[in-house]
C-alpha cells in the first residue's frame, strides 16, 4: 500500500514539477521579450508600472481591461495625444508589471492604486480618465471615490452593472479558486498561448484584429501564472463588485463620454451603457453600429478628439 501511494504521489508530482519548470522558463522568456516600458510609482509600498507619453498639457490616465496590460494603448490612443497631453498608462494591479496588494480584486482597491498614480505623477491636478472594458469599471470607481482628481471620463465598451448571469469560462473559474487556482495557473503557459489568436479574433469581432496586435500589446504576458491568476480573480469578482457600486452612479457630476459598439460580443451594451445613461443624465453615448469591443483601434482618431475636447471643456468650467 505504501508503495502504491508513493507511485500515485510521484505520478501527480512529476507532471506538476514539469509544469512549474515550463512556466518559469516561459515567464523568463516573455519578460525578456517585453520588459517594463515605463517607470514605477510607489505608494505605501505598492508599485504601479506606468508608461508615460508626452511632456506637457492636460493629464490623461488610461486604464486597460481584463486579459491586457498598459501596452494596449501605446499604439492606439497614446500616439494621437502625446503632442498635446501628458498621457499616463497604468498596469492594473497584478497585470503587466504592477504589484498586486491584498484585496486587489476589488474595484475600490484598484481605483485607489490608480489615484496613487495621479497623486504621484500629477499632484494637485485633475485628469481625464480613459477606461476600457473592465478598466471602465475601475474608472467609474475612481470617479466615485476620488472626484476631486477627475475632470471627466471617456469609457470604451465599459462594464458598469451586474449583468445577472455567470458567464465565466471554465479556465477562469479554475484559476480563481483558492487552493487549486495557483496549481492550475502553472499549466497555463503550456496551452494558453496556442489559443490566443482565436481569442483575439473574438474580442475584435466584427472588426479584423490588427496584424501586429500580438506584438504591440505584449498580450503573451497574460500567460505568466501570477498574472493569469490575478486576471481570473478580477473577473470572478467583477459582478459582485459592480453590484456594490452601481447604485452610486447618480453621484457622478463630471462630463462623461462612452463609446459603445452595437455588435460587441464580449458584453451587452444595453446592460451597461443603457443602464448607466438612466442614472447619469450628462452621459453622452457614441453608438458605433458596426463596432465591437475594441473601439480604440477602429475609432482611435475620433476617441482622441473626444478626449482632447473634453479636457479643454473641463478646464474652462
Amino acid at each position: 500500500m505504501k508503495i502504491f501511494t508513493l507511485i500515485i504521489a510521484l505520478a501527480l508530482f512529476l507532471p506538476g514539477l514539469s509544469a512549474c519548470v515550463h512556466s518559469a522558463i516561459y515567464t523568463s522568456r516573455v519578460e525578456k521579450r517585453f520588459p517594463p516600458a515605463g517607470q514605477f510609482v510607489d505608494n505605501d509600498g505598492v508599485k504601479t508600472h506606468v508608461i508615460k507619453r508626452g511632456a506637457s498639457g492636460p493629464v490623461v490616465l488610461m486604464i486597460h481591461g481584463a486579459s491586457a496590460n498598459a501596452q494596449e494603448f501605446t499604439q492606439t490612443l497614446a500616439p494621437r495625444l502625446e503632442t498635446t497631453h501628458r498621457v499616463l498608462i497604468a498596469d492594473r494591479p497584478g497585470h503587466g508589471y504592477s504589484s498586486r496588494p491584498a484585496k486587489s480584486r476589488t474595484l475600490g482597491v484598484q481605483a485607489q492604486q490608480m489615484a496613487g498614480v495621479l497623486k504621484s505623477l500629477a499632484p494637485g491636478e485633475q485628469a481625464i480618465i480613459v477606461g476600457h472594458s473592465f478598466g471602465g469599471g475601475v474608472a467609474l470607481r475612481l470617479a466615485l471615490d476620488h472626484p476631486d482628481i477627475v475632470k471627466g471620463l471617456v469609457l470604451l465598451a465599459p462594464v458598469s452593472h451586474d449583468w445577472g448571469t455567470d458567464a465565466q469560462a471554465w479556465y477562469t473559474k479554475a484559476a480563481a479558486r483558492p487552493v487549486l487556482g495557483p496549481l492550475f495557473s502553472q499549466l497555463v503557459p503550456v496551452v494558453g498561448p496556442r489559443q490566443l489568436e482565436t481569442g483575439i479574433v473574438g474580442v475584435f469581432h466584427p472588426d479584423p484584429a490588427p496584424e501586429t496586435y500580438l506584438e504591440d500589446s505584449a498580450a503573451t504576458l497574460l500567460f505568466r501564472p501570477s498574472e493569469f491568476r490575478a486576471n481570473a480573480r478580477d473577473v470572478a469578482s467583477l459582478r459582485e463588485e459592480l453590484a456594490a457600486q452601481q447604485s452610486r452612479y447618480g453621484e457622478l457630476k463630471m462630463p462623461i463620454s462612452l463609446y459603445s459598439g452595437l455588435r460587441d460580443t464580449v458584453i451587452k451594451p444595453e446592460l451597461h451603457a443603457g443602464k448607466l445613461k438612466l442614472q447619469v443624465p450628462q452621459l453622452e453615448i457614441v453608438e458605433l453600429p458596426n463596432g465591437g469591443h475594441m473601439p480604440h483601434h477602429a475609432h482611435g482618431a475620433e476617441i482622441a478628439e473626444t478626449i482632447r475636447a473634453l479636457s479643454l471643456s473641463a478646464v474652462s468650467q
